[in-house]
């Protein structure tokens, strides 16, 4: 068991919430983590860069100049890469990035991610977020509270909830922060942000879907 700091609705110290580390694996598999971290970003690639090859290139295909006797160089058509505007050499082409990655292996990463955060004690818990203020400064306010110095990533239950709703409103303009459900959490956007924050609901919710799949 590990004990994680608990804050009140104001960001006030509250005590600590034990949590059982081991729901979340027995140690960090960074090979499997690296991976899944790889793939989710090779996955945002559009993959339309694109570049003329010699055969792209509009141009004649007439010889620019005899093969001999002249005293210059052999050339074949001023389309080749060696020419201004003719094609570029082993320049890029549009092309599908994607890698596959298994819904086992994209679990085993987020819990991976997750049980580095606690052992790095990078994780908070909130008993709740204001449901009925949508005010930027007062949520800033509450962050400030706590002590985040860097970029903190928030973890709801609900996605529909009042809370979450306005939770998300309340700190979309504030840079380094960002509210999502917590069944939306990725690998990706675990280590990206130094902090994570659940509410007690939240939290609640990720221990005991661990608890089901053990």
């Amino acid at each position: 068991m590990i004990e994680l700091p608990l804050y009140n609705k104001d960001g006030k110290s509250a005590g600590t919430v034990a949590v059982d580390e081991s729901l979340f694996g027995d140690k960090v598999k960074k090979r499997l983590l690296h991976q899944v971290l790889l793939a989710h970003e090779a996955n945002q690639r559009q993959g339309t860069a694109s570049t003329k090859l010699v055969r792209d290139v509009e141009g004649s295909t007439r010889k620019p100049w005899p093969q001999k006797h002249t005293g210059m160089a052999r050339q074949g058509s001023t389309r080749m890469s060696q020419w201004r505007k003719g094609g570029v050499v082993h320049g890029p082409r549009p092309r599908d990035y994607r890698q596959v990655i298994t819904s086992s292996m994209r679990r085993c990463a987020i819990d991976s991610a997750f049980l580095g955060k606690i052992r790095d004690k990078e994780v908070a818990v909130i008993e709740s977020l204001d449901s009925d203020s949508k005010k930027t400064k007062r949520f800033a306010a509450l962050v400030k509270a706590m002590g985040f110095q860097r970029t903190v990533l928030i973890g709801t239950k609900d996605p529909k909830s009042r809370e979450t709703v306005n939770g998300h409103l309340a700190s979309r303009n504030l840079h380094g922060i960002k509210l999502v459900p917590v069944g939306e959490f990725n690998a990706w956007s675990i280590v990206r942000y130094k902090n994570v924050l659940l509410t007690r609901e939240a939290l609640d919710t990720l221990v005991a879907s661990r608890k089901a799949k053990s």
